[in-house]
């Protein structure tokens, strides 16, 4: 009777899920969340799940491959964390999130009286070059008043 060979399709699993994961981060450059995760590594690894995904994600942030970006009121999104000091923006119509690589520097000037500044975390919000700027109340008057036949009051006419 021969030897059953050993269970390395689990650890091999684990392993091609794990550089999907990371490589799908990598090729992003910019945070995701993990859902984002999720479908760009699935191009790699189709049967790859979302619990794996969140697992894995945690066992990355632990061994200090991954860092969480937290946004306020928002998931958590991951990023590489060998990156220098950055910033982020997050665009208002998608809601991705994209680096920032500028930085207004010492913002102590903006502490009260007697603290002290040992860092900062700066989000910038509007909108990517991919979504259309807001119509603003002006623009959509104007759009609104293109759009509607233009009616001058006749006197004695009803359907004024």
């Amino acid at each position: 009777m021969l030897p059953a060979d050993p269970p390395r399709t689990i650890m091999e699993r684990n392993t091609r899920q794990r550089s999907a994961i990371r490589r799908a981060i990598a090729q992003a450059e910019r945070p995701l969340l993990p859902q984002e995760v999720l479908i760009a590594a699935q191009v790699e690894v189709p049967a790859l799940g979302l619990a794996t995904v969140y697992r894995n994600l945690k066992a990355l942030v632990d061994e200090g491959e991954l860092c969480a970006v937290n946004l306020p009121g928002e998931n958590p999104r991951f990023e590489l964390a060998n990156q220098h000091h950055h910033h982020h923006f997050q665009c208002q119509g998608c809601q991705r999130v994209f680096d920032v690589h500028a930085c207004p520097g010492d913002l102590s000037r903006l502490a009260p009286p007697g603290f002290s500044v040992q860092g900062h975390d700066l989000t910038l919000y509007g909108r990517c070059s991919d979504c259309p700027a807001v119509p603003t109340a002006a623009t959509q008057v104007a759009a609104a008043n293109m759009a509607s036949p233009r009616h001058h009051k006749v006197p004695g006419d009803p359907g004024c």
